[in-house]
């Protein structure tokens, strides 16, 4: 999203919510706000229109909550990138929200200088998972996971990955950067990317985020007590 301006759509049911985050966001330059709706539905139509780059989705609102409008959005096939407000840090709605597709989350009363980093982060689609809610989340979602009796059966998708894929996907479920994961298996960056891409494609995933819930899922990454993000 270098040089491109990032179009943003606010979706919450309290008016001086949204309109403190247009105030902080349209103060950036590259940042536009291209729409506002005050329920899930609502919120649902205008980025199938609209197709935002990012949309800052509440968890509950009325007529349908951001979780339901969340997986609408994701399903559609739509580009967007969602990140979640909620008011509670690890919100009992938060993992869902990331199954549904989300690709972070935010605390409603998050700072200017960090709600800006986080949209610009998700709209960049590299980042390292984050912001910090997300990080926290899925830590906590991960250490939660029961030890499995028996192995859970391999996806089918898992066989379409080449040796070094699977090993990317295992680094990127560390939290690895890309600028790590070249460090990891010496590969240029260029090339760090490439395998990044065709993993998202063949596993028809939408960011990091969603590729660190899928190798905890598949059972390809087993959580650890020890493991940090």
């Amino acid at each position: 999203m270098a040089g491109e301006t990032i179009r943003v759509l606010l979706v919450d049911d309290q008016p001086l919510l949204r309109m403190g985050f247009r105030l902080i966001l349209e103060g950036e330059d590259g940042v536009v706000i291209v729409g506002e709706a005050s329920n899930g539905a609502e919120g649902a139509r205008m980025a199938a229109a609209l197709k935002p780059d990012v949309v800052l989705m509440d968890v509950r609102m009325p007529i349908m909550d951001g979780i339901e409008a969340t997986r609408l959005i994701t399903q559609s096939g739509s580009c967007s990138r969602i990140i979640i407000l909620t008011t509670f840090d690890l919100d009992e709605y938060a993992f869902a929200g990331l199954q549904a597709g989300a690709s972070a989350f935010l605390l409603k009363d998050v700072g200017p200088d960090e709600l800006v980093n986080a949209v610009r982060v998700v709209a960049s689609g590299d980042a390292v998972v984050a912001p910090r809610v997300t990080r926290r989340l899925l830590e906590t979602y991960v250490r939660s996971l029961p030890p499995l009796a028996t192995p859970r059966p391999v996806d089918p998708l898992l066989e379409d990955l080449t040796p070094r894929e699977r090993e990317v996907l295992e680094a990127i479920a560390e939290g690895l950067s890309n600028a790590e994961l070249a460090h990891k298996f010496f590969l240029s960056e260029a090339t760090v990317k490439t395998h990044v891409r065709r993993i998202f494609t063949k596993l028809h995933l939408r960011d990091r985020v969603q590729a660190v819930v899928y190798a905890y899922e598949s059972g390809l990454v087993v959580p650890s007590q020890g493991q940090d993000y």
